[in-house]
């Protein structure tokens, strides 16, 4: 049975980082953040890879089949039992169309879905900030005020409706993102480790 956790949070909340750190502390973990799924695609000069990008360069939502059948398919695929995925859902139609989906699956369980908090202010700050570190050529085509101001209402909107359900099921962990790096990663390995 594979225990999959999705972790949630807004551009810059440093969801993937912490993610990738406890996978790489931890043989029993793997993470996969669905912008990495994306963006590897994308390299890949692949059909599919093209029309993800035509969606990614807007800083707009890829479309729900392509996303959902990624997803479940690198959780089958995963080498370990403990998945970690970031960066999804990110609609309500993504969160029930998954929710479905997983139900039917046998091998595997949602066993939480965390959020990592921060407010605009931190998120803007450290999504322009990583704009201005990179070097030249290694710049995202997301980061720049216009794609952020457009990534963040997409994650701000549905966000009550998808903390609403997972809470109703019981599924909802807060942690709070704008601490330093070392305590966020801290605290979500122990409470991961206790789920595992």
């Amino acid at each position: 049975m594979k225990k999959l956790f999705l972790i949630i949070g807004a551009p810059g909340s440093g969801k993937t980082t912490d993610a990738s750190i406890i996978a790489q502390n931890n043989d029993n973990i793997v993470h996969y953040s669905t912008g990495d799924m994306l963006r590897e695609e994308v390299a890949s000069g692949s059909e599919l890879g093209k029309e993800i990008d035509s969606y990614i360069s807007k800083g707009a939502l890829v479309p729900l089949d392509i996303i959902v059948n990624t997803i479940v398919s690198a959780i089958n695929n995963a080498p370990v039992d403990n998945v970690l995925i970031d960066g999804y859902p990110r609609s309500q139609e993504q969160m029930t169309a998954f929710d479905e989906l997983v139900s039917k699956e046998d091998n595997i369980e949602l066993t939480s879905v965390i959020e990592v908090r921060v407010s605009e202010d931190v998120a803007r700050e450290r999504i322009l900030g990583r704009r201005a570190e990179a070097a030249p050529g290694e710049e995202r085509s997301d980061d720049n005020e216009e794609v952020f101001v457009k990534r963040m209402a997409i994650y701000t909107e549905p966000l009550a409706d998808i903390q609403k359900f997972y809470t109703e099921k019981g599924l909802l962990h807060v942690i709070d993102g704008e601490r330093s790096l070392e305590e966020v990663v801290s605290d979500m390995e122990s409470f991961i480790k206790s789920k595992i």
